[in-house]
């Protein structure tokens, strides 16, 4: 991430009662280290009780606030909340498809656009359409001091032009059956109309159910995020449909929560997240900014603005649906829905063994010779990584991986490969210690190994039942806070958080890391299970990860490529231990 604030622009209305629109998105920006630019569509006379009024603005200003920001401001993502009615619906895309297209983000990708399609105040009134902008324009001997309970009903706006050039939209469930024009009642009628859209508009789509509908839940908040196709994510977390559940908060005070949300997934893919990942720490950010919200008036408060998400005591859970929702990817097409919790519906209730001994520095290594001088150098945990042909191309599910890897064995010899792994796990006896064998799960299983290290891939593929009753300890990749949040659903020995740093040893879809984000993950959730830093990392880099509180680091280069791996690991090892750790 840059030094330099991010510049994301809101496209909305102004709330003159400061907890939604222009203003709630504004101080979402800035809360979350961006520089916001706004455009106002219309100004609004409401308070917390009542929207008033409704006057958009003219076209000549509307278009003049976008050039104007273009010329000297440009945004490296775009938030677009209120639109007052169909003309500004139009003249917004057709400026966006004209003057943004040229325009790209650092690594090559468009510029992420974020719709929230507000159509109802949280207050009830209605904010968009001609009846909204008619009623504003009678007069009012006095202010409405009741909530309504129900929205008044709108004539559908067409967001068609909208389509491809958005990343994603995020309608409550209210807004999403205004979009198709009936409203669901079973989750899957809901899941089959949210694709039908997110084809339709060419976008990935996340619907919120916070207010009452087909994915609403007593006890927790539910979204349905439906994802296309997404730069530097793993293929696996692409071309499919996720559930995102969090603890339902109790508390009224929830004014501007969608505006929130929106404008924080703008803030977050503006520093350089990916989308999986700026919506899962968006919501965390919603969460915990209601947790702490309070009543200004007589109705509902605005959220609280807490800063990056930070101390929770849970992620999210995500449960991917699987079935129905298929953009380009033939290997996910079925006959019809079905739902399946990750990474397999059987495995509910999985945990495997706590590691009785520190990490520390973590030995990354690719045959036995390398691994036994780092454990008789006194590592307590190292990990034998032995890579096929193609290995880390994968990401697919299915029976073509299994028979690429299948192929890959027995050209390289599967005699060899067994012996190998046999003679690390009797070094890891023999040293009495916590020895990792990467990917080759089968003969890790068959010979009794200490514990096996996985990627998201290959949760798809191993047997994890099994390799949790056999009390194997096991670790798991991930690459970014959605991958982590999936891998903390199995309740592993330890979770590696990477890659930090750029890195030759594998190719990976998605981006480095960087230290600033590797320190916000571990500020975000601790679990119950140490934290390994893993990729680029050598003595020059240990002490600034090691500033960040992850508990572990994993060195690969630093000790493979050493004139003497044994003397490399005591070096590293002490400079971890000396290295200070700011409280």
């Amino acid at each position: 991430m840059s030094a330099k604030k991010p510049i994301v622009w809101t496209i909305a209305g102004s709330d003159s009662g400061g907890g939604a629109g222009i203003q709630a998105d504004l101080a979402t920006m800035a809360d979350l280290d961006c520089h916001g630019c706004s455009v106002i569509t219309c100004v609004t006379a409401q308070n917390s009780v009542a929207v008033n009024g409704v006057e958009p603005v003219s076209k000549g200003i509307l278009l003049a606030q976008l050039d104007t920001l273009l010329a000297d401001l440009p945004p490296r993502a775009i938030k677009i909340g209120l639109l007052a009615n169909q003309r500004q619906i139009n003249l917004v895309a057709d400026w966006l498809a004209t003057h943004m297209a040229p325009l790209k983000t650092d690594d090559g990708q468009p510029i992420p656009i974020i719709l929230d399609p507000v159509m109802v105040a949280s207050c009830g009134d209605a904010l968009t359409g001609e009846s909204a902008v008619q009623a504003s324009a009678q007069p009012k001997t006095k202010l409405k001091t009741e909530l309504k309970t129900e929205p008044k009903h709108l004539a559908g706006l067409d967001f068609s032009p909208f389509a491809k050039l958005l990343t994603l939209v995020t309608p409550n469930a209210s807004e999403f059956g205004k979009l198709v024009g009936e409203e669901a009642k079973t989750n899957n009628e809901m899941l089959a109309q949210a694709s039908a859209l997110s084809r339709r508009l060419a976008c990935n789509l996340l619907i919120t159910g916070g207010d009452k509908g087909a994915l609403w839940h007593s006890d927790k908040a539910e979204d349905l995020f439906i994802c296309n196709a997404v730069a530097h994510t793993s293929p696996l977390h692409q071309h499919t449909s996720f559930r995102l559940s969090g603890e339902r908060v109790d508390n009224p005070n929830h004014h501007g929560s969608g505006c929130t949300l929106s404008s924080a997934i703008a803030s977050f893919l503006a520093q350089g997240l990916v989308l999986h990942d700026a919506i899962l720490l968006a919501k965390t950010y919603v969460g915990q900014g209601i947790v702490s919200a309070k009543a200004l008036g007589a109705g509902a408060g605005p959220l609280a603005r807490c800063g990056w998400p930070s101390g929770l005591v849970l992620l999210p859970r995500i449960t991917e649906v699987a079935g129905i929702t298929s953009f380009s990817s033939s290997d996910r097409a079925s006959d019809g829905p079905s739902t399946l919790s990750f990474p397999r519906p059987s495995f509910p209730g999985l945990s495997f063994p706590r590691l009785k001994r520190p990490i520390g520095v973590y030995p990354v290594v690719d045959n036995v010779n390398t691994l036994e001088q780092v454990l008789a150098a006194g590592a307590s945990t190292a990990q034998l990584r032995i890579k096929l042909e193609d290995d880390g191309q994968r990401g697919r599910k299915g029976e073509d991986s299994k028979q690429r890897k299948c192929k890959q064995e027995e050209s390289q010899g599967a005699a060899v490969l067994d012996a190998q792994i046999q003679a690390a796990i009797a070094l890891g006896r023999k040293y009495d210690a916590q020895v990792f064998i990467n990917d080759h799960w089968q003969l890790a299983l068959k010979h009794g190994a200490f514990g096996i290290h996985l990627g998201q891939e290959d949760l798809f593929e191993a047997d994890l039942d099994r390799i949790a009753e056999a009390g194997i300890a096991l670790g798991v990749s991930s690459h970014g806070v959605f991958e982590l949040a999936l891998a903390s659903q199995l309740n592993p020995s330890y979770l590696a958080l990477g890659h930090i740093f750029p890195t030759p040893t594998k190719s990976m879809p998605s981006n480095p890391q960087g230290l600033s984000m590797l320190a916000r993950m571990v500020a975000l959730w601790t679990p119950d299970c140490p934290r390994v830093a893993i990729g680029g990392i050598d003595a020059s880099r240990l002490e600034q990860v090691k500033a960040t509180n992850v508990e572990a680091v994993a060195v690969v280069r630093a000790i493979t490529q050493a004139d003497s791996p044994g003397e490399a690991y005591k070096q590293l090892a002490r400079m971890w231990e000396k290295a200070y750790v700011p409280q």
